[in-house]
């Protein structure tokens, strides 16, 4: 029967990133009173849930970019030879594990996963795309909540949105007070995960001396630079080198 496991013999090669979304959350997260568009309180959970995933997941993921229920993991390496079937599974069911951990969750959540294959040269690509798909999910949610306050029903907020163009966007938020360009960075940029090399110094009590020594530490970078500047560009290259 082992050769009916249809994807058993599937095998991908780094780098690539894994993206997983999240599935039948409106209903699992509505009774959390959660604010609209954005409440950090999600955003946390799901930040904590990948810093979560770095140090127990056994995985070692180069960086994670989140936005919205979207995270994006970049790998170098991968156990388990490579294979799909594993790479699809495990990171999505440990997510969606460590996420209803941190919101302590009554009703289960999922995120779906798909592989991405790039290049080491392609990894600055699919970031600006997502990053700008974070930005227009943040234009979008604004305006869709801002109809909604106005007295439309969901589904003419949503039919509305589709007619609206960015500019006309902008303007229906400004009007009800609220500037895109001034919230909050995470919202407009996403919130990028990475380990970070840090100088220790400590006392070594057999040399009986002082001694340094490089640690790891995992970063939360809620204000993450804009990636198509030189700023984000340098981020980059660096986490990808």
């Amino acid at each position: 029967m082992k050769e009916r496991e249809i994807y058993s013999h599937l095998r991908v090669f780094p780098p690539f990133a894994v993206r997983i979304d999240g599935k039948g959350f409106h209903r699992a997260l509505g009774l959390l009173g959660l604010l609209k568009p954005y409440d950090e309180i999600f955003a946390r959970a799901m930040a904590d849930s990948i810093e979560l995933f770095f140090k127990e997941s056994g995985l070692n993921p180069l960086f994670a970019f989140t936005f919205s229920d979207e995270i994006s993991f970049f790998f170098y390496e991968m156990p388990y030879n490579n294979r799909v079937e594993k790479i699809d599974s495990i990171i999505p069911a440990f997510v969606s594990s460590a996420l209803t951990i941190q919101l302590k969750l009554e009703k289960p959540v999922s995120f779906d996963s798909r592989i991405v294959i790039l290049g080491k040269e392609d990894i600055y690509k699919y970031l600006l795309w997502r990053q700008a798909e974070a930005w227009r999910n943040h234009m979008s949610s604004y305006g869709y909540y801002t109809l909604l306050k106005s007295g439309m029903s969901e589904n003419e907020a949503a039919m509305s949105l589709k007619n609206m163009k960015a500019s006309q966007i902008h303007e229906l938020v400004f009007s009800h007070g609220i500037n895109l360009a001034e919230t909050p960075v995470w919202q407009r940029c996403g919130i990028m995960i990475y380990r970070e090399s840090q100088e220790k110094t400590g006392f070594d009590p057999i040399k009986q001396k002082e001694v340094k020594t490089q640690r790891r530490r995992i970063i939360q970078d809620w204000n993450p630079p804009i990636f198509k500047t030189e700023k984000g560009r340098k981020l980059i290259e660096r986490l990808v080198s």
